[in-house]
């Protein structure tokens, strides 16, 4: 699974509808992109960030989410054909949330079942990954436990009382898994180099709440009784 964050999201058609959906992608901070034969006001596009392109193809390339919010008309009927789905980038997330003829079925039909075959593929070798190095580790290989980039995200990390060896992956999704992994290398590189470490991405320092810590947390043993 992934999420928006960072992901560049673009729409067909930037009128009520289209203009609308970019204003709540906003927070998500998404990387926005937009394609209409009326360009947008100057102002709008610096308020959002926005980045316009004449030719939708254009930006159909560029992005990661494709939606459409465009009318139906003689220049958008049947406009995602095999020919535009093939310059997409691999992986795009098409939303059509405006007209069903805007799309030539047997074109879609044909880039989903492509997408389904790579998926059971991937799916099948993941699934066999994991039942070799999880559930079923090769004889003398110790699992080491995986710990949560806590500093990442400023969350405690809490581990069983066993200590025991045991690795979880729970819950993340990659793009998250490598935003804490990024964070991770942060911190340690920071600390490494005697560099001060972003407020953000500080919980505690010289035993005392510090940054992120400090404005999320109070002192106090909340843990206390569940050893």
């Amino acid at each position: 699974a992934y999420d928006l964050e960072g992901m560049a999201v673009g729409t067909v058609g930037a009128g009520r509808i289209g203009l609308a959906v970019l204003r709540r992608l906003k927070p998500f901070d998404c990387v926005l992109h937009y394609s209409d034969e009326h360009r947008l006001p100057l102002a709008v596009e610096e308020e959002l960030n926005l980045h316009y392109h004449h030719d939708w193809l254009d930006m159909a390339s560029q992005v990661d989410v494709l939606t459409l919010n465009c009318p139906l008309h003689g220049k958008t009927e049947g406009m995602i054909t095999e020919m535009a789905l093939s310059r997409f980038r691999r992986g795009t997330y098409l939303i059509n949330t405006a007209r069903g003829k805007l799309c030539d079925p047997d074109a879609v039909a044909a880039a989903v079942k492509l997408v389904i075959e790579h998926a059971l593929l991937f799916v099948f070798f993941a699934l066999l990954i994991i039942f070799y190095f999880q559930v079923r580790p090769p004889s003398g290989v110790r699992r080491r436990r995986v710990v949560p980039a806590a500093a990442a995200r400023g969350a405690p990390v809490a581990r069983d009382a066993a200590e025991r060896d045991d690795a979880a992956l729970l819950g993340d999704d990659a793009n998250a898994q490598a935003r804490y992994a990024a964070g991770v290398r942060e911190v340690l590189d920071a600390s490494l180099l005697g560099k001060p470490i972003r407020e953000e991405f500080l919980v505690v320092q010289g035993g005392m709440l510090r940054g992120v810590g400090a404005h999320s947390y109070t002192a106090s043993n909340a843990t206390e009784g569940v050893e």
